[in-house]
């Protein structure tokens, strides 16, 4: 099986939660402590764009930025954790704009509203 590397900083939040989940899911990893004031050949190469943290290796693969990974080893609980306020949010500000809308935009944001709150039940 190949090594799984997380490449973070003790003082991001986002690489936290990425190694709690990986924690969590019993994946067995090597932390690699990027400097984010001097970043390293390998951070530059695997997330060339953003140039940040958190990034996973796994073999030749590279996945960055935190909900994808975490996407990727929780499937759905650690989005859900981190979404429901955010979403309870869109749920109020899509009955909102449901309500004060007029014609085919009324329509629209009903329907956005209702895949809200169909989101939030099915959690």
């Amino acid at each position: 099986m190949r090594e799984v590397k997380v490449i973070g900083s003790i003082s991001s939040l986002f690489c936290t939660r990425v190694e709690w989940a990986q924690k969590l899911k019993g994946v067995e990893y090597v932390y690699i402590h990027e400097d984010p004031l001097n970043k390293s050949p390998l951070l530059l190469k695997h997330n060339p764009v953003h140039k940040k943290v958190p990034v996973v290796l796994h073999g030749d693969r590279a996945v960055a930025e935190s909900l994808v990974i975490l996407k990727i080893p929780m499937r759905r609980a650690w989005l859900v954790f981190g979404l429901t306020s955010t979403m309870r949010r869109y749920c109020i500000l899509g009955g909102f704009n449901a309500c004060k809308a007029e014609g085919e935009e009324k329509e629209k944001a009903i329907e956005s509203a209702k895949e809200s709150l169909s989101f939030l039940r099915n959690r």
